[in-house]
């Protein structure tokens, strides 16, 4: 299909985002690049990632990248002039979004009953470590205590190690991509209905499926989990990295012709008819003899080396990359996936857009994150009508 210049899927939907951290902010900027207005609330300090800036941390990577194309403005919510004003915008909005703790938002008076009484279209969505109901409800929540408590530290890792968590905050990510996926839903639900609603998404319960893949299946099989096998699979062979000259190579054999393709790389075809590698369970099983084999070919060259001989055989593969490399990623850049942007905090800079592609719609320009506050005349002067004076009072009193 060819782009076009179709109006965006959520142009016109306005969001008040009352996100933190990764979660919250991750959904609304998908929601950004999907042509929504979204209105980035924050205290009169900021959320915390904009405070790790002021606390002489540095420029936050993350905040810029997370906050691209929205609003800001500043909002105390502790004061019942800010609750007001809140209040107001919420009259004018489709969506609200925070992920703060649970009950937060109902002790300020400004709860999703309230809300949607006062705007009965609006999506409410709140985003959570372990949901808004149940017996951990109130359990404190960051990626590691997810990750934890979902189970994947006690897959990640070696067998003779402690538990590990995955590199990236992948909980609060997942959260986000849920959370987006959640008033989405809802949003076509309201176009039908005409009625919004409360959507939650509780990341312990984003996570757990990732569990029940392969690993879901050998617990079923099995009746207890597998042990930790840090690269390895258990059940594929090879599926390991391999150290190369320079560095790291990912490879793996699904199929017996990966396999066969693989001895034709490595010009072991003198292993082709070795029972201990006829099938993938005998692999699997001879995990040990199937890795000595490949590292030994691996270890003779380069990391782009053996890529470019694994790649001509079409055997899945990939170089361990850094994130360096990775940032300039010439496939990403020419997709328009990664943008060099000139920030007005981190200045030059590498910033990613939605994965999201319509191919109806011209990629929409990258615009740098706000600064704190930036759009306070904005939307409390031109949008909810309020003078000069009464912005410069409310700012005055701390309100704004």
């Amino acid at each position: 299909m060819t782009e076009g210049t179709s109006p965006a899927p959520l142009t016109g939907v306005v969001v008040i985002d009352l996100g933190q951290i990764y979660q919250g902010p991750y959904a609304t900027f998908l929601m950004a690049r999907a042509g929504a207005d979204v209105i980035k609330v924050e205290p009169l300090t900021g959320e915390p990632l904009r405070r790790r800036e002021s606390e002489g941390v540095g420029p936050s990577f993350p905040l810029a990248f997370l906050n691209s194309n929205k609003r800001a403005v500043t909002l105390n919510l502790k004061e019942e002039r800010g609750r007001e004003l809140l209040r107001t915008m919420v009259e004018r909005a489709d969506v609200l979004l925070e992920n703060f703790a649970p009950g937060v938002m109902d002790r300020l008076g400004v709860g999703a009953r309230e809300l949607m009484e006062l705007n009965p279209r609006l999506v409410y969505a709140s985003g959570t470590g372990f949901g808004l109901s149940g017996p951990d409800r109130d359990r404190l929540a960051m990626d590691v205590t997810i990750q934890a408590s979902a189970g994947v530290m006690s897959i990640t890792g070696t067998p003779e190690a402690p538990p590990m968590r995955a590199g990236p905050a992948m909980a609060d990510f997942l959260g986000g991509v849920h959370l987006y996926g959640a008033v989405v839903t809802a949003l076509f639900d309201r176009s039908r209905s005409g009625r919004g609603c409360l959507v939650e998404v509780a990341m312990q319960e984003t996570v757990y499926p990732t569990l029940l893949s392969d690993l879901g299946l050998q617990y079923r099989a099995g009746g207890e989990q597998a042990p930790r096998r840090g690269n390895r699979h258990g059940a594929v062979a090879p599926y390991n990295v391999y150290a190369t000259r320079d560095g790291h190579i990912a490879l793996i054999c699904t199929a017996d012709s990966h396999w066969q393709s693989l001895l034709e790389a490595m010009g072991r075809q003198d292993l082709a008819d070795d029972p201990r590698f006829s099938t993938t369970s005998l692999r699997a099983e001879n995990e040990a003899a199937t890795d000595e084999a490949v590292s030994e070919w691996a270890a003779r060259l380069t990391r782009e080396e053996a890529y470019e001989i694994t790649r001509a055989h079409r055997i899945p593969s990939a170089p361990v990359r850094d994130l360096s490399e990775v940032t300039n990623d010439a496939h990403m850049h020419q997709r328009g996936m990664l943008q060099w942007v000139d920030h007005p905090t981190l200045g030059e800079v590498v910033l990613p857009n939605s994965p999201l592609r319509f191919h109806q719609l011209e990629q929409p320009d990258l615009n740098p994150s706000p600064v704190l506050g930036e759009h306070n005349k904005e939307i409390y002067g031109d949008w909810l009508g309020l003078s000069l004076q009464e912005i410069s009072d409310l700012h005055d009193d701390g309100v704004i």
